[in-house]
């Protein structure tokens, strides 16, 4: 009975330090929904107020018009689809060949792109930025877009975990079949890497929809900005539009939380497997 006791005041304990925790990392998001239902006056009342009354819908609608939102909805989509289809399938060519290929130097060659993981993006973005300004790629595209054509490390170490865990017999009984690697590649790891493939195309769409550094060094005219470059128009050296700002930033936010929910299945599963194989 003791025993039982105890257990059950662990199991307590644990949930309410679960909720604690969920609630703590929650609380932001909930402080943007409730000050994107505001009105002007009541965003900065003392003692704050959590419901809004009146409950200002209005927000939304009016920080849809206030900034061009199609055209910065449809740059969000080339700088976050193209690099996630990209990226996805370049780094699981070059996970294939580290994890199912035998050639000389190949575990060296892979520390080499390890090691390239602890470099923080902030080294390399003045050398990046000369180098695309030197070729005319700055204001366009292409830097936001083009580098994801060739892998990223740390998916091609996501990738290579799991395809690690598949069995060799495969790829040995398709080999006697007659097929080549390529054909091996396509065929046989990628429909069973779906998971893994799942939690990079996940991470890929939440970076390169939220990314805000890049699109601000290389894209000069308003016009190529993301959504998330959008968010600038509601503030001024002034006054910012709290209301408008938040009601702006959970529209941003949905398309994640709404790709999330769908696949966080996989993605959990990806994750998983991905950490305990290899």
């Amino acid at each position: 009975m003791i025993r039982r006791t105890l257990v059950v005041g662990r199991a307590l304990i644990l949930y309410a330090l679960m909720v604690a925790v969920g609630v703590t990392f929650l609380f932001p998001f909930l402080w943007m929904l409730s000050t994107s239902l505001k009105t002007d006056a009541q965003v900065f009342t003392n003692p704050p107020i959590w419901i809004p009354n009146p409950v200002e819908f209005g927000n939304y609608v009016d920080a849809l018009v206030m900034v061009p939102t199609a055209r910065y909805f449809v740059n969000t989509l080339i700088i976050t689809v193209v690099p996630m289809c990209a990226v996805v399938i370049s780094s699981a060519i070059v996970a294939f060949a580290f994890a199912r290929l035998e050639w000389p130097g190949r575990n060296v060659l892979f520390a080499v792109l390890l090691s390239t993981m602890m470099l923080p993006g902030q080294v390399t973005m003045i050398p990046l930025f000369v180098l695309f300004h030197r070729m005319g790629w700055t204001n366009t595209f292409k830097p936001l877009v083009v580098p994801s054509f060739f892998a990223s490390a740390f998916y091609v170490f996501l990738l290579r975990q799991f395809f690690m865990g598949i069995p060799k017999e495969f790829d040995e009984a398709a080999t006697m079949d007659g097929a080549t690697p390529p054909l091996i590649w396509w065929r046989i790891i990628m429909p069973l890497a779906g998971p893994a493939l799942a939690a990079v195309a996940v991470f890929s769409f939440v970076g390169n929809w939220n990314s805000f550094m890049e699109p601000l060094i290389y894209l000069r005219t308003a016009k190529k900005w993301p959504l998330a470059l959008g968010l600038v128009a509601f503030r001024d050296e002034y006054y910012t539009q709290w209301q408008h700002l938040m009601a702006y930033s959970v529209i941003v936010m949905l398309p994640c939380l709404i790709v999330f929910f769908f696949s966080q299945r996989y993605f959990i599963q990806g994750i998983t497997l991905s950490g305990l194989k290899g």
